[in-house]
Formats: C-alpha cells, structure tokens, sequence
C-alpha cells in the first residue's frame, strides 16, 4: 500500500525551491505506521536478507533460536525515526524517490544517530535517476517554524551545506557508492553518478518537517525564499510540512510497536 498523498493547506515558492503542507488525518495517520512506515522502521528488508543470507548456518535449535534474538524488533524507538520513516514513505510514494540503504543499519549500536544526511538515495526525473538527499525533522512545537529550524544542526544549516557544499554531497555519493557494488540498485546508482559527475549541482534535496501542530505556511516560506536565493543552476530543492493530527508525535512510537504486538495502531 501507499501512505496517503494528504490534503493540501497551502503552496509556496516556484522552482528551483517550493514548499508545500499537507495534512494527514487520524485513519491516514494510523494506515501509513501500520503498513508501510513499520516495515521501514523496523528494516523488514533487510532483515529478510540476513535471514536468507544465513539460511542453513543457524543449523541447530539453539542457533535458530538466537538468530531470531538477533533479528528481533527493538523493544524501544524513538519518535523522531518514525518521523523519519514517514517522510521517506511519502517521498517513496508520491516524489518517486527510493532509499536503498537505511543509515540504521550503519549503527554500531542501537539508539545512535549518524551524521549526514537522514535520506540518501535516488529520484527518478525526466531525465533518468539522479541523486536525492533529505533531512528530517520532527516537531510538535507551537511555533511556526519550530527551533529544530535553527541552528548547527537545524534545518535551515542542514540544507544549505548540502546545496551549496559539493564535498558533502560527495561523500554522500561515496556512501551510496560503497553499497552499491552487488546490489539490485546498482544500475541506478550508476546512472545517478553519471549525471552527478556531469555536474554536481543535479541533485534532489528535501527538507520535511513532520509537525502535529496546526499547519501555516510560516513553516517553511521564508526558508523558500532563503533557499531560493542563489540556488546553483540545475539544484532542486522542496520543502514539505506533513502535519499529522494534534498530540500525534507522541505517540508515534507506541503505535509502530504495537503494530508488531499483533493488535495494530
């Protein structure tokens, strides 16, 4: 199933830098974490693969047994990564982006957060495949834009690093790179890199807000307009606000580990 493509409350901007909000409602909310935001936030593909990778080693009870300890879900997550989840489902969906590699499974251990950007992948154009890069942030502040806009690590930095330094989008290239060697992907991260190394300016960038306030365009317009200003020729850059039902973020968690508890959201 695809998570639902939500009520649009208002547009701004034009191209190279546009943002839009949209609003999601309880039973949208509640079908997106259950189908396709859980499989996410708990990697069932790559779990998949580790199980058929290792099918045949765990050859007694007790290694089958512990190589299910091994795959388990968590008992514990945080609210921010099903934000996260969310917002690459919704660019999976309705932006035709893919993820292919999820930076969890770059964790030395559970709980850690990684530098670089939270989306790196690919979108799929006119033109072919080139690269996509995305920062999240989730926030339930009542304030329009939040604080998690500001600062070393807010949105706002996050995305004019990427637009405008080429050595981090570089390295984000090499991290795909490094993956890509034996996988069904690999096709499409070359012909991202094609273009990327035609000119490194062609590049995807998001900045999505998940919000479970009241929506306004305050969100993201001034950043539109910021981000606009000097974009390097060929640079695409949106900005989407998903607003989820009031005092939603705090439950985001519960309800994707109930989703494995076997009694839904």
């Amino acid at each position: 199933m695809t998570v639902a493509v939500g009520a649009n409350c208002y547009s701004v901007g034009a191209s190279p830098c546009k943002g839009t909000g949209l609003v999601w409602t309880d039973e949208e909310l509640d079908d997106a974490i259950s189908g396709p935001v859980a499989a996410v936030v708990f990697d069932d593909a790559g779990k998949a693969d580790i199980a058929t990778l290792l099918a045949g080693v765990a050859e007694t009870e007790f290694a089958q047994e512990r190589l299910a300890a091994v795959l388990s879900d968590p008992d514990d997550i945080e609210d921010w990564r099903v934000g996260e989840a969310i917002a690459e489902t919704y660019l999976t969906d309705h932006r035709s982006c893919t993820f292919p590699w999820p930076d969890g499974r770059d964790e030395r251990k559970a709980g850690s957060s990684l530098p670089g950007a939270d989306l790196v992948g690919f979108q799929t154009d006119e033109h072919g495949d080139r690269f996509a890069f995305g920062e999240v942030k989730t926030s339930g502040e009542a304030r329009h834009p939040p604080g998690a806009v500001y600062g070393r690590t807010g949105l706002k930095q996050q995305l004019e690093d990427l637009r405008d330094k080429r050595p981090i989008r570089d390295g984000l290239m090499k991290y795909l790179g490094h993956r890509a060697g034996a996988a069904v992907w690999r096709d499409r991260y070359r012909a991202a890199s094609r273009r990327y190394l035609a000119n490194s300016s062609d590049v995807q960038l998001f900045g999505i807000l998940i919000r479970d306030v009241g929506p306004h365009e305050d969100d993201v317009r001034v950043r539109v307009d910021k981000l606009a200003t000097g974009c390097p020729t060929d640079t695409a850059i949106e900005l989407l606000a998903l607003y989820m039902p009031p005092g939603s973020i705090a439950k985001l968690s519960a309800k994707a580990l109930a989703t494995r508890a076997g009694g839904g959201v």
